[in-house]
């Protein structure tokens, strides 16, 4: 269920070596930290449209853009060829990889996206993976903390819980997954590989590949009426 072959193509990330000796996906989060400040060059080949602030220890590939108003806090490594517009906010231990884009006002934060992934609009990614391709809608959320901040446990499969020893864990998506506008993936959600998340979904747990998750509720429609008729 949430072994790396199951949910990431790891041909289409440079930091392959992090999932080495990994059986569950989350153990990459722990690994972080340490592997951008062994592997975060201070080299920055990008070129920016604006005023942007780039702390110590951070690695920008070639034909990356940073528009005005971008911040990476560092240490951090970010591929080659990607968009980060309009204040854009990348804090430490962010690994980012070719072709991706974070978008106007997005956070980032101890994450990992692979080749291709998408954060466009307006997102909180904090504590997850992002396969290939991968795309969240504008104003979807990976929560990444539980309210009493005790640790994250997720669904085994056997069926008996099973504890990340992780108090911070917002997200798993697989290749291709799709996450709907203003969605929200509780603490601990994995997503398998080409599945949907609905729009405006408050989702929690385990979703296999190849599925859709979407509201059953249907809105009420009423006659307008003009006040005091």
């Amino acid at each position: 269920m949430y072994s790396p072959a199951e949910l990431f193509d790891l041909s289409q990330t440079e930091h392959a070596a992090l999932f080495e000796g990994v059986t569950h996906s989350w153990e990459v989060l722990r690994k972080l930290a340490d592997y951008c400040r062994a592997n975060a060059k201070p080299v920055q080949l990008h070129r920016s449209s604006g005023n942007v602030h780039i702390g110590p220890n951070v690695q920008i590939g070639e034909g990356t853009v940073l528009e005005g108003g971008v911040t990476i806090i560092g240490p951090a490594i970010i591929g080659k060829n990607c968009v980060l517009r309009h204040n854009a906010y990348i804090r430490e231990n962010a690994v980012i990889g070719d072709h991706c884009t974070v978008g106007n006002s997005c956070e980032v934060k101890n994450s990992l996206l692979f080749n291709g992934a998408q954060v466009p609009h307006f997102n909180y990614v904090g504590d997850c993976i992002l396969g290939h391709k991968a795309h969240l809608g504008a104003g979807a959320a990976l929560s990444n903390l539980k309210l009493d901040e005790s640790n994250i446990w997720v669904e085994g499969p056997d069926g008996v819980p099973l504890d990340t020893g992780l108090r911070k864990f917002g997200a798993l998506l697989g290749d291709h997954v799709d996450v709907g506008c203003n969605a929200v993936l509780n603490p601990g959600s994995v997503i398998g590989r080409h599945s949907l998340i609905y729009p405006n979904l408050s989702w929690r747990g385990y979703l296999p590949a190849n599925m859709i998750a979407k509201h059953k509720a249907k809105p009420d429609v009423v006659v307008l009426r003009p006040r005091g008729t």
